[in-house]
């Protein structure tokens, strides 16, 4: 589970549709006081932050719509409250770059 802090436009299809997902898990816990993965260090550094987790997801969705996906799955504006910044990472931005250009997959050779 991994909610990257780089810009959207620098992800590979994978990565990007990846994220997605995965923010919409992270919501859920977060705004349904779901127990699942309710502890995992992705989850926890959300918490407060859904304002920030909202913007994210706007980001993501914008990248999506960019590349000619339909985006559907809108979330609820009325639930993002909280932090609109994200400071706290489990890695770095800096450490998330390097994880990613050691990976096969096109990520950070994305047109920007």
């Amino acid at each position: 589970m991994r909610i990257w802090d780089l810009e959207p436009s620098r992800l590979c299809r994978q990565h990007l549709l990846g994220e997605h997902r995965e923010l919409h898990a992270i919501w859920s816990i977060l705004t349904l006081d779901k127990r699942g993965y309710r502890r995992h260090p992705e989850v926890k550094r959300w918490e407060g932050k859904l304002a920030a987790l909202y913007a994210r997801h706007q980001d993501l969705a914008a990248e999506m719509e960019r590349r000619g996906y339909r985006h559907r799955s809108l979330l609820d504006a009325c639930l993002a409250t909280g932090c609109r910044e994200q400071r706290d990472y489990v890695d770095t931005p800096e450490e998330q770059e390097r994880l990613l250009a050691a990976k096969p997959c096109g990520c950070l050779h994305q047109k920007i």
